[in-house]
């Protein structure tokens, strides 16, 4: 009896305290599985838009050294999410679940680095919280789900802030050299990182106990910046001439659309906006004024900075002509963010009102990332269902699209090869694609000897067929003004089709 005894009383405790455990861990678990299903589960169900499919197309190579040269000569980032896609693709191919899955995996983990975030800043309900608005907010979603840079981004940048926060706890040695690392990892991955390196920096450095020991932290960073300096100017800002032809204006109201409904959130309209948008400034407007003077309030000051530097200084050097101001480069801005949000709306002598409210903001954000699943108008743009369409097609053709459909197509129509200015081709096919709104000229014949074979509307995307009985030589200028949509036109043409450099009549 008595060892049965002891027995019991060594065993209770243990139980005991794997229930804590439980109780303490499952709402991690339950986040992390709920993110991993809303990333994976339909990882390939969008085609591959513009910039996903330039990748392969123009970017990854056989060899690293190749790679790293089109980095450099057609790309506008940091070379390590590319190394990464370089070697993803070696192991597991090009297709759009391989290229993307380093994306979901990169999602999946953030939501796992912002709960330590919250828990660090304070607490465990502060975690929750920042751990579900990241794990369902459309917009981290969104991204998490496309083959680029993004969700890589918004990862280094929750690293970078966990590890900026336990320095300035406990400002160690080994802390701050976690904190360099991680920041230039951040730097490595994405140029606007340093907006919010610099507020990490500042607030380590504006805290009597840390400042010393972040002064050789803030060094590394500043060196790897200034070692990044000659690929930032080497790149010179390819592909980026969009930015300066959305209006400033209209970017800043983006920046609130992006957060609240995701990238392609803009269709659902402000009324659904409001109804995600409300519920948080209601519940932030209930848990602020608990702040002042309480130990959080520390937390609020770090996680504003931080906020402020990734936002605001990109939006003062837009004010002075280097103006790369996109919403999507502010994705790593929305950690601390979400973290700062998180901080007041789950303040402990917070009404229990905010906790509602944050709670019914979070099921806005998962109906919308519901709904962008449910919804082709949310999605991108389906450039393999209109490389389905046209699958069937001549190898001597033409094929007419917009700027932003030229990629696309050439990943899933393998074969198809600009075609160069002042050239012309014989063909017996020419297939026009674009979306509204319309040229007034759309259906009709883009050369002498052809006619409409067919037309198609995928998901809003428009496809035109004409065929000749016998091949034609038609001009690239021809070609390039036969494009049905009011964009940038670019013109393609299939592996059977010949070429030749002397221009033709149309």
């Amino acid at each position: 009896m008595p060892a049965v005894s002891v027995a019991a009383r060594v065993s209770a405790p243990a139980s005991a305290r794997a229930r804590e455990r439980l109780r303490a861990w499952w709402p991690l678990a339950a986040l992390v599985l709920l993110a991993a299903a809303l990333r994976l589960a339909t990882l390939d169900l969008q085609s591959f838009w513009y910039d996903e499919a330039f990748t392969p197309v123009r970017v990854l190579h056989t060899s690293v050294g190749a790679t790293l040269r089109s980095v450099v000569h057609t790309e506008n980032s940091p070379p390590l999410w590319y190394l990464i896609a370089w070697l993803d693709a070696r192991l597991l191919g090009d297709g759009e679940l391989a290229l993307r899955l380093p994306s979901a995996l990169a999602g999946i983990a953030t939501v796992g680095v912002a709960w330590a975030i919250g828990q660090e800043l304070a607490g465990r309900r502060c975690a929750v919280v920042t751990a579900a608005l990241v794990a369902l907010n459309p917009l981290f979603v969104w991204y998490s789900q496309e083959a680029r840079v993004y969700a890589l981004f918004a990862l280094s940048a929750a690293v970078a802030m966990l590890c900026c926060v336990r320095a300035r706890r406990e400002p160690t040695r080994g802390r701050m050299a976690a904190f360099a690392l991680a920041g230039a990892l951040a730097l490595l991955t994405h140029y606007f990182a340093v907006f919010l390196l610099l507020g990490m920096v500042l607030w380590l450095l504006g805290d009597r106990a840390s400042r010393r020991a972040a002064l050789g932290a803030s060094a590394v960073l500043a060196l790897v910046g200034l070692a990044l300096l000659p690929l930032i100017l080497a790149q010179g800002g390819h592909g980026t001439q969009w930015i300066g032809r959305w209006a400033l204006s209209s970017r800043l109201a983006a920046i609130p659309q992006y957060y609240l409904t995701g990238y392609s959130g803009a269709p659902l309209g402000h009324g659904i906006e409001l109804l995600i948008g409300l519920p948080l400034l209601a519940g932030l407007a209930l848990g602020a004024p608990r702040i002042a003077g309480s130990r959080a309030a520390s937390a609020v000051a770090g996680a504003a900075l931080i906020t402020a530097t990734g936002v605001l200084v990109p939006l003062a050097l837009a004010g002075m002509g280097a103006d790369y101001l996109a919403p999507r480069n502010l994705l790593g801005a929305m950690i601390p963010l979400t973290a700062l949000a998180a901080i007041v709306l789950s303040a402990p002598a917070a009404p229990r009102a905010a906790a509602a409210l944050a709670a019914a903001a979070a099921v806005g954000f998962l109906a919308v990332s519901v709904d962008v699943n449910l919804s082709p108008r949310l999605q991108r743009g389906d450039w393999r269902g209109v490389a389905r369409s046209l699958r069937s097609g001549s190898a001597a053709r033409a094929l007419t699209t917009v700027e932003l459909g030229a990629a696309p197509l050439e990943y899933y129509l393998p074969g198809l090869r600009k075609l160069a200015r002042g050239a012309s081709v014989n063909v017996d096919e020419i297939d026009e694609t674009g979306y509204a709104p319309l040229r007034s000229s759309a259906g009709r014949a883009p050369a002498p000897g052809f006619s409409l074979s067919h037309r198609a509307d995928v998901h809003g995307l428009i496809v035109y067929r004409f065929l000749a009985p016998v091949r034609r030589s038609v001009s690239e200028r021809t070609l390039r003004g036969q494009v049905i949509t009011l964009a940038h036109p670019e013109v393609l043409v299939g592996a059977g089709a010949h070429v030749t450099s002397a221009p033709a009549r149309g």
